[in-house]
């Protein structure tokens, strides 16, 4: 084979290969909040019946805003000894705590919701009273697939751009893709700004809501596309 037909076939054969990069941001419409139990007694099934109690009062206050029961889910339930160390050596128990989580799904959570989450998570603080905490709060999107397709679309318009850059400034065009590899991932939610909550000072002041800032969260697409050359 003559070098000509030889470096002909070389160039006949190139390929370029991109990585291409994209987003997709929406406000967050379905959030995730744990609240926990903690009560303290002298005994452990004391404690794990005041612990009872209040669980109850919270699912109650909970189902009462409508929250369906398929979307409260108990999560962590443990009892444990708490003790003091004696002068001179070795520990005495003082008590017996009983703690449990539960994991919340609020699907309904825009400026139209009614009541809005932040009603009805002071209103659990107001029914578990001084037993309650509040353990962590997630947003996320109830239809995460469909702000996914837009970071796909996003990440190839991406990648597409520096490949037909390469090609034009190599004076090539480019031809059939070769392969595509997609890498997804989703970015942190906005983490929502957040107030101290207070319980209840006493049985005529109630828990007042706390605003809850939606912010914007972002999906992300990663890929990496070769195209043969022509």
């Amino acid at each position: 084979m003559s070098k000509k037909n030889s470096d002909d076939t070389v160039a006949a054969s190139g390929t370029v290969t991109t990585f291409g990069y994209g987003t997709a941001r929406a406000t967050p419409d379905l959030m995730r909040v744990t609240i926990s139990i903690e009560t303290r007694a002298s005994k452990v099934a004391l404690a794990y019946g005041q612990a009872g109690e209040r669980v109850a009062a919270v699912t109650s206050s909970l189902r009462s805003d409508g929250v369906p029961g398929p979307d409260i889910a108990t999560s962590g339930l443990s009892v444990r000894t708490e003790t003091v160390w004696l002068e001179g050596g070795g520990s005495k128990i003082t008590g017996y705590l009983a703690s449990t989580d539960l994991t919340v799904i609020l699907r309904d959570i825009g400026e139209t919701a009614d009541p809005g989450p932040a009603t009805i998570i002071a209103n659990c603080v107001d029914a578990g009273g001084d037993d309650v905490r509040l353990g962590g709060l997630n947003l996320s999107f109830a239809d995460q697939e469909s702000l996914l397709a837009r970071a796909r679309d996003a990440a190839w318009d991406n990648a597409l751009a520096k490949a037909e850059q390469y090609a034009g400034r190599a004076r090539r065009t480019l031809g059939p893709v070769i392969e595509i590899t997609e890498n997804t991932a989703s970015a942190p939610p906005a983490t929502p700004r957040l107030m101290a909550v207070s319980a209840p000072m006493n049985e005529a002041y109630g828990a007042a809501p706390v605003p809850v800032e939606l912010g914007e969260s972002e999906i992300s697409a990663t890929l990496r596309a070769t195209w043969h050359l022509a």
